[in-house]
């Protein structure tokens, strides 16, 4: 009897790995990790980029995600690595997938695996800085994130699919501060430091304990948004994962000026 022979592309050990940094803003803040993902791959067809694919039956292009933002939330700092059948430029490959992915999907930055700082992705993504912009009165808001961050531990609940699950809201919390909205009154903006822990603390959670703690409310649901994520020093400042250099305000305000560009939260 014929040994049956696994079909598509042939294997190709890796001769090349390539990190991206995306964002996804807008109306695509509300797509999951799985349509992003299904989105990406097919751009890579698309865009005719050489991946380097699994063997077996059914292979697939070797692409590493690395801590996806929830579904609902904007980010301008997600990444990924790539594995290349060949070399290539990362900022042709950058290019080339950010011309076919849809408007809000957009490809940031691109570089090469081999000059970045030593160790995976995964291992060099410590904390996020995340960037609330909520509907509520500033002074309330800041009365608790001060009781927050005064609190040792909060507790929260969370439903996953194994059912509720308690954890602590406030351990992983490095920094948190409030600000008021530049441009609209009523509105207020917290921006937080957050270890990436197991399980992971989302902004959901910080809202929840922020209510458990102080009987916090927003009046209409929160735009929340990754401003960066990476390495993080024993000052709270979160570095860039893709070389050695810390992110500066310059930079981050540069991120703030491209979300103050989506409309208000509640609109559509």
């Amino acid at each position: 009897m014929a040994r049956r022979l696994p079909e598509g592309p042939a294997h190709v050990p890796p001769v090349q790995r390539i990190r991206l940094q995306y964002a996804k803003r807008g109306r695509l803040r509300f797509s999951s990790h799985r349509d992003f993902a299904r989105a990406f791959e097919r751009s890579l067809r698309r865009a005719d980029i050489p991946m380097a694919y699994s063997a077996g039956f059914h292979p697939h292009p070797k692409i590493s995600y690395v801590g996806a933002a929830p579904t609902g939330v904007g980010s301008e700092a997600e990444y990924l690595e790539l594995a290349m059948a060949r070399h290539c430029e990362p900022e042709q490959v950058r290019a080339a997938i950010d011309a076919v992915l849809p408007d809000g999907l957009d490809m940031i930055r691109a570089v090469d695996a081999a000059d970045c700082p030593p160790g995976s992705l995964a291992e060099v993504m410590q904390a996020s800085v995340w960037q609330l912009e909520l509907v509520a009165d500033p002074q309330s808001l800041r009365e608790a994130v001060l009781a927050l961050l005064a609190a040792e531990s909060v507790l929260v609940e969370r439903l996953t699919k194994d059912g509720r699950r308690s954890l602590d809201a406030r351990a992983p919390i490095v920094s948190a501060e409030m600000s008021d909205h530049p441009d609209q009154e009523g509105r207020a903006i917290l921006t937080m430091v957050v270890r990436q822990v197991t399980p992971t603390v989302r902004p959901d959670d910080v809202l929840t304990a922020l209510q458990s703690v102080a009987g916090f409310a927003p009046s209409q649901p929160p735009r929340a948004t990754r401003l960066a994520q990476g390495p993080v020093d024993e000052t709270g400042t979160v570095a860039d994962p893709l070389c050695t250099t810390k992110l500066s305000a310059t930079e981050l305000s540069a991120t703030e000026t491209l979300l103050s560009t989506e409309p208000p939260v509640g609109t559509r």
